[in-house]
């Protein structure tokens, strides 16, 4: 099985609800869930193919300060799976 890859951001909470409507108008680029909303981190499952619009997206949305401390992980799920 391929598994995405995985990356954190802190998202700008009075912001939030204007880069999630923005990146969910990109068909397929990625999954969102908000990880720990008080410090407004959410966490990215991203498919390989659209790596590179992801990180193309994400580096606007820092240039605008909208997102910040972006970072590729170890995808959570490999690690949790038996």
């Amino acid at each position: 099985m391929d598994y995405c890859s995985y990356y954190q951001a802190c998202i700008d909470r009075n912001k939030t609800w204007f880069f999630v409507g923005c990146l969910k108008s990109y068909e397929h680029i990625a999954f969102d869930r908000t990880l720990d909303a008080q410090e407004g981190i959410f966490e990215f499952f991203v498919p390989h193919d659209m790596e590179p619009y992801f990180v193309a997206i994400m580096d606007y949305f820092q240039d605008q300060k909208i997102v910040s401390n972006v970072k590729k992980l170890p995808n959570r799920l490999i690690e949790q799976s038996v």
